[in-house]
């Protein structure tokens, strides 16, 4: 966040989809640097952790490992987990909510929703067609696709399925992460053009940003 220039000391909310270290293992060190970042010091406001049941607990664990006290920051800390299909105002006027995937048991996708501005992230998952409905005329679309083809394993997806769900789901723009090596040995907007997607897909990559709605 801070080689992208982005205001990470007022960070208000962070999501955690679930609880595989790609995906979780960076909050630890994250809050034990903002225990001491002259960035930091002077934070009022509340930092909001949102994610799925058992989120406290693994944090208490990290925090316990070496007494880091990772919860005792200049600013107050609120963890909130929360269930399959909850609602909740993540942001001020910024409603959020979540969907199960088939990828751990404790994985959700969610849907951020600003007036009428949608964002869908759907975290790490299998195919699933009603993950395509969650994510229905979404502004931005953000899919995860580890595999371009002949996928190893259910929970995950391959560039076909993706492009099943990009159309499903009719976003409006749909951007592809958590690329896995073999991505490397392809060109991305080769593969996915003989793919007849029919709609917009694009390569995530490090530093890329969208304005979404446009």
């Amino acid at each position: 966040m801070a080689e992208e220039g982005l205001d990470w000391p007022g960070l208000d909310a962070i999501w955690i989809s679930h609880f595989h270290l790609d995906h979780v293992g960076g909050l630890a060190p994250f809050l034990f640097s903002t225990k001491y970042a002259p960035q930091t010091l002077g934070r009022a406001k509340t930092l909001k952790i949102y994610g799925p049941s058992g989120l406290e607990g693994l944090l208490q664990a990290f925090n316990d490992s070496n007494n880091y006290r990772l919860f005792d920051q200049p600013f107050p800390v609120e963890i909130v987990e929360v269930e399959p299909f909850d609602q909740f105002e993540i942001l001020e006027g910024v409603v959020a909510g979540t969907f199960d995937t088939p990828h751990t048991p404790e994985s959700r996708a969610i849907r951020i929703a600003d007036g009428e501005l949608s964002f869908v992230y759907t975290s790490d998952t299998g195919f699933s067609k009603p993950l395509g409905a969650f994510a229905r005329n979404a502004d931005l679309l953000l899919m995860e696709c580890s595999f371009v083809k002949d996928k190893p394993v259910e929970k995950h997806l391959e560039l076909s399925e993706a492009v099943f769900l990009a159309r499903y789901s009719k976003a409006k723009r749909t951007v592809l992460t958590h690329l896995y090596p073999e991505w490397d040995e392809v060109i991305f907007e080769s593969v996915v053009e003989r793919a007849r997607p029919g709609c917009e897909i694009l390569e995530a990559k490090d530093g890329i940003s969208f304005v979404i709605g446009q």
